[in-house]
C-alpha cells in the first residue's frame, strides 16, 4: 500500500472546494482510498462526507494511502490538492 504524508496549505483546509476537487480526483480511480488526519482512524477519500468530516484545517497533516495499480501517480495528485495553498 503507497501512502503520502500531506500537509495542508489552504487557509480554509480542506474543506468546500479543495475538499470537493479532492473527492472528485479520487472517485474517478478504481482503487481504494482513505485518508487520515494525524493519527486518527482512516476515511474513505471518495465520500466528500467522510472527508469534511475530519475537519482537516490549515496546517493539519494528512495521511493518503491506496493500493492497486497506478497508486502512487494518483497519491502524487491528491498531495497536490491537498498542498494547495
Amino acid at each position: 500500500m503507497a501512502e503520502r504524508q500531506v500537509t495542508v496549505e489552504s487557509e480554509v483546509g480542506l474543506h468546500a472546494r479543495p475538499a470537493a476537487t479532492f473527492v472528485r480526483t479520487a472517485a474517478k480511480a478504481p482503487l481504494e482510498i482513505t485518508v487520515a488526519k494525524g493519527g486518527g482512524p482512516p476515511v474513505n477519500a471518495k465520500s466528500i462526507l467522510a472527508v469534511l468530516s475530519l475537519d482537516v484545517r490549515q496546517g493539519d497533516t494528512v495521511v493518503i494511502k491506496a493500493e492497486g495499480e497506478g497508486a502512487d501517480r494518483l497519491l502524487d495528485e491528491l498531495a497536490l490538492i491537498a498542498s494547495a495553498p
